[in-house]
């Protein structure tokens, strides 16, 4: 074949020109041809012909493939490598392949082009462009910034890209830092346009330096109706930090957002916070502003945390008992001789159970309890299984403690999976859950058994601390469901209180009152063109000598309230709206926005107060949320931007269609 007989001619160290990165010089006899490793196309390589030809062709050829020619020639200018060898990795562009697949059509608004669409094919090669998407690329991810300085990266992006200059590890730190400058900015203007009101959660965050973070995230209901939330800050705290050092850092998170005075609640994970910090923020950020049924609704602790807590009380609780369980699960599965022995046991005392022995992961608490779960079922077996070491035997009596505890554990289980795994975790779908709860631990305080008893009198007076903090916040939320209004609060009050009850409902209702009392009047003065915040009343007049200044105040409260009531007692006298699985309570108030104009904007802000702040992957983590270790080493102003970047462009990034893992992301996307 004649191409059998063509030789391939290595490029001399004089063929200096980046052109013939693109060709390969082949000799047949005494003909001396240029190869195009894109096309094929054939053209003359005799270094008496120049490379005018080869750049020509170049300048038609590769319109196709997404090179900038005007880049690629200017680069004559510079000496650049035919061939990148980095530790015995060679890279070859002759190794190219020859077909390409078609890029999609993606919608690309960078800044001296808005609102246009291109075609990846026919666009040029853009450094800046690509340093940008490559710094988007890491924060979305969480990659470390230290991949730009790995070999196999390096090399990929070569042979992909020649000409792309891979930067530098603090060149792709200031790209993130660049882009996080324009996300917050974008964040800030769509805070500030916010028409609802703003709740901030607060979580403390550990890393395996023993660093404590803390991490403050916005949730609000937006505009469309939609649930929100949007990571603030991200501040590395002092080893020794105080109550004090940390509200100063929540009221410098508010100024610096400039939310202060939209803030309706702070969330505290931990429940046992001292009620100082939250005072301090009312002090320093509210004051003459919003106070919201005398400041009760402001302060909320996350109901998963304190379910956690409760649980480790137990844990330790049965901490002996843990450990013999631990054992002898550990010793069925050392070997397979003694689980066949086992196995024996099982069908001889008949225990009919498919389980397997699962042995737990101490630091989440929910795989103690299918260890527990299973153990227990085959307890009979347990008990007469031979050679177990008697420490390891538990007495009837543990065995019970063991049973007990775990129908607490699955109760906690189950209520922590509805607060952790539900899509749109609105403030309505607590309180029928901690409600159970309290119901529960009522229960088990009246245990015969003096250990399961003292147990339980300690889990309560741990959650009785929550539940006097946090129980109108509760009933307000679920109140403000159609489907229960009052009616869930006197059906739970009254196996909570029993003869008391109608007390409690009473106190409930009238903080209700009071809070929607505080919106009519906020929604009177928004509608005669005042801006004045939630709380806030007007004055009539600016002279000092009117004495009728108190008879205004007096008119508005009472005429007021005399009209924007019926708006509350409307809502509250009407039937409960069908319960269903499908119910969407957010798309129920905008779609009954017109019928209750005030109550909607009440609902708004009460059903975005996050009354829990655990995360899925963290919810039954002993230890709560940790930093991951490649982000230890930054420094607190590059950790905080990529944290809150991440979390910015993943809201961006988010594609509810069913099929949208199937699709590249284009990462460099500006969007209005």
């Amino acid at each position: 074949m004649e191409v059998a007989n063509e030789m391939v001619i290595k490029k001399p160290k004089r063929l200096t020109s980046v052109v013939w990165n693109h060709f390969e010089r082949v000799r047949k006899a005494d003909l001396c041809y240029a190869v195009c490793v894109h096309c094929n196309k054939k053209l003359s390589g005799s270094s008496n012909s120049g490379t005018t030809h080869l750049r020509n062709h170049l300048m038609r050829c590769l319109k196709r493939f997404n090179y900038d020619v005007s880049q690629l020639l200017s680069a004559k200018k510079r000496k650049k490598e035919n061939t990148l060898t980095i530790a015995n990795i060679s890279y070859d562009e002759g190794q190219r392949k020859e077909e390409y697949l078609k890029p999609t059509i993606v919608k690309y608004e960078p800044e001296q082009r808005k609102d246009e669409v291109f075609n990846v094919q026919s666009s040029w090669f853009d450094q800046d462009r690509s340093r940008l998407d490559l710094a988007r690329m890491i924060i979305l991810h969480g990659y470390p910034l230290a991949m730009v300085e790995h070999v196999g990266f390096k090399v990929f992006v070569k042979n992909l890209q020649p000409l792309f200059d891979v930067v530098p590890n603090s060149t792709v730190e200031l790209s993130c830092m660049e882009i996080y400058g324009k996300e917050r900015q974008k964040v800030h203007d769509m805070l500030s346009k916010l028409q609802g009101r703003i709740n901030l959660a607060v979580e403390m965050w550990s890393s395996p330096e023993n660093t404590n973070h803390v991490c403050m995230m916005a949730h609000y209901v937006g505009d469309d109706w939609k649930l929100q939330k949007k990571i603030l800050n991200f501040v590395t705290l002092d080893s020794s930090h105080t109550d004090d050092l940390l509200s100063g850092v929540i009221i410098k998170c508010l100024m610096d957002w400039d939310i202060g005075s939209k803030l309706f609640a702070v969330t505290l994970d931990d429940f046992s916070t001292n009620d100082d910090i939250v005072l301090r923020i009312k002090e320093q950020i509210l004051e003459n502003k919003s106070r919201l049924s005398n400041g009760q609704l402001l302060d909320v602790r996350s109901a998963a945390h304190v379910l956690n807590s409760i649980v480790q009380d137990a844990m330790e609780a049965l901490r002996v008992v843990l450990q013999k369980i631990r054992g002898t699960v550990r010793y069925v599965k050392s070997s397979q001789s003694i689980q066949g022995k086992f196995k024996e046991m099982v069908l001889q005392t008949g225990i009919n159970s498919q389980k397997n022995l699962v042995l737990d992961c101490p630091i989440r608490w929910n795989s103690t309890y299918l260890m527990l779960e299973t153990a227990i079922e085959y307890r009979n077996a347990f008990c007469q299984l031979p050679d177990l070491d008697l420490d390891l035997a538990l007495s009837d009596e543990e065995w019970e403690w063991a049973s007990s505890i775990t129908g607490y554990l699955k109760l906690f289980v189950e209520i922590i999976n509805v607060f952790s795994s539900s899509k749109c975790p609105t403030a309505n779908i607590y309180f029928p859950e901690i409600c159970h709860v309290h119901i529960q631990l009522i229960d088990w305080c009246k245990s015969p058994d003096n250990f399961l008893s003292s147990l339980a009198a300690k889990m309560k007076a741990k959650f009785d601390k929550y539940w006097s903090k946090c129980s109108l916040s509760l009933a307000v939320a679920a109140i403000l469901d159609p489907r229960f209004k009052m009616k869930l609060v006197e059906y739970y009050y009254s196996q909570i209180y029993g003869s008391t009850a109608l007390e409690r409902i009473k106190e409930v209702l009238d903080g209700l009152k009071e809070l929607f009392s505080t919106y009519s009047i906020c929604s009177t003065l928004m509608d005669q063109g005042s801006a004045l915040p939630l709380g806030s009343l007007p004055s009539s007049s600016n002279d000092g000598r009117d004495r009728l200044k108190g008879f205004d105040k007096f008119l508005h409260e009472t005429s007021q309230s005399q009209t924007a009531i019926s708006d509350l007692e409307k809502y509250l006298d009407e039937p409960v709206f069908p319960r269903n699985c499908n119910f969407n309570i957010l798309n129920w108030w905008r779609v009954h926005t017109p019928r209750y104009p005030i109550l909607s904007m009440m609902a708004r802000d009460v059903l975005g107060t996050p009354m829990s702040t655990v995360s899925q992957e963290s919810a039954f983590h002993a230890g709560g949320r940790v930093l991951d270790s490649c982000r230890c080493p930054l420094t607190p102003e590059t950790r905080q931007a990529l944290i809150c970047t991440q979390d910015w462009l993943r809201i961006q990034s988010d594609d509810p269609g069913p099929s949208s893992s199937h699709y590249a992301l284009p990462l460099y996307v500006e969007t209005n």
